[in-house]
């Protein structure tokens, strides 16, 4: 029998931090694991140990420091030594890094070093990032740079949707041509929404006809999670009655408590904190009649196939890159970049219970994508770059 190839996953932030990426290389980890020897290579973080044991696939961590400025720690596997010893034995048959700082150029080294193929992936947009880090353009522009010479090490660098393959190649500059490997979820729909309701009602001391609105990413300003406060500010304006739940954490979290309780917006909009029980999170999303993600940061947002998974619509800003496979009023909703135009759509999509139901419908139909189907794929594009056989 043919022996199992051993893929090396690297990624600079992970449990217990939970993102969007993190998310990803776990569902890959997971459901790779029935064909292959899997590997995720990520940072401890001191003080916060985890118990990577729940995994049904090994974890190899390496020392992390905290960056005040970042919502991140970085992690120093040139500094581990228990980390280096363990990389130089894993006897790795591909890489995939899904980060390019510290633990990503790791993986490529150790790619380059032993002759195997490295891919790339692209999930965020670090050129805001950075820009919220530094704010000095010229530094920017150099750390852009820097990132995109790091991906065109790699033998082909993947992007989750065509329109970040867009501002890769003319935005960063990368000069290969990326494929699009699109995200996914392990979120399925739940056989009683009825139930998965009257929990969050329950829970929430909600009325089952009460209008619900829903954000479920990190609390950060690059989320334009103010967009949606001062929208919901002109909603209770008009005699709106909702609730609005922020389920998350982040390094803005206080920030947009206070500036809830400086629009007086306390008794209608609820910080949850993280959720991590998924059947109670998939609950959040069944009870919310609207998904709220004014993000222009995202690339492929896990979020919204969530979303998606429940028949729960999402309103968008028109431009944002993770709208790559939405159109405006058939699987999505679209919102010019303004609270006002915001609030707008927000009053003009509860308005129309047709319309409401007929988005609600294709959204699950066109944007969920479940991970089992996207991770066969992957597995049948690292055969094909193990055997020389890539396009």
């Amino acid at each position: 029998m043919k022996k199992k190839i051993t893929i090396g996953l690297f990624i600079d932030a992970f449990f217990p931090m939970i993102d969007g990426v993190a998310m990803v290389v776990d569902n890959y980890a997971k459901r790779l694991v029935k064909y292959a020897n899997v590997i995720v290579f990520a940072p401890s973080y001191e003080g916060k140990n985890f118990d990577d044991s729940v995994f049904n696939y090994k974890v190899v961590r390496c020392k992390s420091m905290d960056v005040s400025f970042l919502d991140y720690s970085l992690p120093r596997p040139k500094a581990d030594n228990k980390f280096k010893k363990a990389l130089d034995e894993a006897n790795l048959d591909i890489v995939h890094i899904h980060s390019p700082a510290t633990l990503g150029m790791a993986g490529i080294n150790y790619a380059k070093k032993h002759g195997i193929p490295v891919i790339g992936t692209m999930h965020s947009q670090y050129k805001l990032d950075f820009k919220r880090a530094v704010k000095f353009n010229f530094i920017t522009n150099f750390l852009t740079k820097r990132i995109t010479k790091i991906y065109e090490k790699c033998d082909e660098v993947w992007t989750v949707n065509d329109e970040v393959a867009r501002i890769f190649t003319s935005d960063y500059g990368y000069k290969g041509k990326p494929r699009v490997v699109y995200n996914a979820t392990e979120m399925k729909p739940l056989s009683d929404k009825k139930k998965a309701c009257d929990r969050i009602n329950d829970l929430h001391d909600l009325s089952s006809k009460e209008m619900v609105f829903l954000f479920d990413v990190r609390i950060n300003k690059l989320k334009y999670i103010y967009v949606i406060v001062d929208a919901l500010k002109i909603l209770d304006n008009n005699g709106f009655d909702f609730k609005m739940f922020f389920v998350g954490s982040g390094q803005d979290e206080d920030e947009l408590k206070n500036y809830i309780s400086l629009n007086g917006l306390d008794d209608k909009i609820i910080l949850c904190g993280r959720v991590t029980d998924r059947t109670l999170l998939a609950s959040y999303y069944a009870r919310a009649d609207l998904f709220l993600f004014p993000s222009l940061y995202d690339c492929n947002a896990i979020v919204q196939l969530e979303a998606a998974s429940q028949k729960t619509p999402t309103l968008f800003l028109k431009g944002a890159a993770t709208t790559s496979l939405v159109k405006n009023n058939v699987n999505g909703f679209l919102a010019d970049n303004d609270s006002e135009k915001y609030a707008e759509k927000i009053i003009y999509i509860m308005n129309n219970k047709k319309l409401y139901d007929f988005v609600c419908d294709n959204a699950y139909r066109d944007l969920y994508k479940n991970w089992d189907d996207v991770t066969e794929d992957v597995y049948n594009l690292y055969l094909d770059f193990i055997n020389g056989k890539e396009n």
